[in-house]
């Protein structure tokens, strides 16, 4: 009885995250959508070896597919000033935390410097729904990662670990946020990494879905 009570205070935490984030995020300049990377204006940025050893799971899941031009606006928001801001609000930073970011692979990454450890945001780009969800299905085997079930999934495949690592699935998108760098008590609330890189993962997710 007390494990079926935590389990339904568990989800009943993380939905409240959810909506939480969906009234913080803020999305008014991001555009674009999660469909297929699109050309950008400007070449990729070069590989950097902050976010190459900043444990980013895509880089052991890659394939061997050519390298699309580069990441979509809405895949660059995960390095955006939208999502700067509300991790800032989050963690009631005074400033937006220092990033690094890369395209390599049809992945772009996104490494905060926080002071308390790395918070890496990924976005793996598939063709299509189909190799998305094999990829998303392959990478939760890989992080043995728990399905995100009820509403606190927000109607899309999801999962993530008790260590800090979030993985969404959206159209030919897997989001991926990994906060297992920070310690066990994460920001002014002393949250657990899983359920900060949840919320961050619904804030973005919501920006994603205001401007599909």
């Amino acid at each position: 009885m007390r494990m079926i009570r935590a389990t339904k205070n568990r989800n009943h935490a993380m939905v409240s995250l959810a909506v939480a984030s969906l009234l913080l995020s803020g999305c008014a300049a991001a555009a674009g959508s999660t469909g297929r990377a699109e050309t950008a204006s400007a070449p990729p940025p070069p590989s950097s070896p902050a976010a190459t050893h900043s444990g980013d799971p895509h880089a052991q899941t890659q394939s061997s597919a050519p390298q699309s031009p580069g990441p979509s606006e809405a895949l660059k928001m995960i390095c955006g000033k939208e999502t700067k801001d509300d991790i800032s609000s989050i963690l009631a930073l005074k400033q937006a935390p220092h990033t690094v970011d890369e395209w390599t692979d049809s992945t772009y990454t996104c490494t905060y410097h926080l002071a308390e450890g790395p918070l890496v945001i990924s976005v793996k780009e598939s063709p299509d729904p189909a190799p998305a969800r094999k990829y998303f299905d392959a990478l939760q085997d890989k992080l043995e990662a728990a399905p995100i079930k009820g509403l606190a999934n927000l109607g899309f495949p999801a999962a993530q670990t008790p260590g800090g690592a979030v993985i969404f699935l959206k159209d030919s998108s897997t989001l991926y946020v990994n906060a297992t760098g920070l310690p066990a008590a994460v920001g002014p609330q002393k949250v657990a990494p899983t359920d900060f890189a949840y919320q961050v993962a619904t804030t973005i997710l919501a920006c994603w879905k205001e401007h599909h």
